[in-house]
């Protein structure tokens, strides 16, 4: 497919699996992925956390922004995530939380437009990487991809690389045709405290 091509051609050299060769950033964007009833973080969710812990620890960035569904009282990614990140020694106060990373794009678009984000690391399994930067290089960020594949997944790793095939064609849509985020809301820079993002 065309859109597969445009996108993974596009990302190509912004990307790496070692987050010690990745450049210095303002945040790591931390995208969600599922978490089970019980508010457990998978095993995918889990290690995308790890890594962007990491990259703070690390030096790489000031600010980490766990990005993803906080839609219904009973779903939350966001704050499985957050109690992850504190868990790993990042301060509450650099730890900004999305509710509204609905989908890649819309955690993109939010980085920039609600958080002022110029540059940053984003962070998700090696499968969705390519999709993720060219997103959010389309999305005015200055952005670079670190691989949060820290074990195997089995059949879930399969399952998601067609479905992210089949999310490529998607992403490009999206683009073309401006598609803002289902929420925007008040600017919270990012350079702030990240407490105020709390919901």
């Amino acid at each position: 497919m065309v859109s597969n091509a445009i996108v993974l051609l596009g990302a190509r050299g912004d990307i790496t699996d070692r987050p010690a060769q990745a450049p210095r950033a303002q945040a790591a964007i931390v995208l969600g992925a599922r978490v089970v009833p019980d508010g457990t973080m998978t095993a995918m969710l889990a290690d995308r956390v790890s890594t962007g812990a990491r990259l703070y620890r690390e030096g790489k960035v000031d600010r980490v922004i766990a990005s993803g569904d906080h839609g219904t009282r009973g779903y939350d990614e966001v704050n499985a995530m957050r109690r992850g990140l504190l868990a790993a020694g990042v301060p509450d106060r650099d730890i900004f939380t999305d509710h509204a990373g609905f989908d890649t794009w819309s955690s993109m678009v939010r980085a920039q437009k609600v958080f002022g984000v110029e540059s940053a690391l984003v962070v998700t399994q090696g499968f969705h990487l390519p999709r993720a930067v060219w997103l959010g290089q389309r999305a005015g960020l200055d952005v670079h991809g670190v691989s949060a594949d820290l074990r195997a997944y089995g059949r879930h790793n399969a399952r998601s690389s067609v479905r992210e095939w089949l999310a490529r064609p998607k992403a490009v849509q999206e683009v073309v045709v401006g598609r803002d985020p289902q929420f925007l809301g008040p600017r919270i820079p990012i350079t702030g405290d990240g407490r105020l993002t709390r919901g």
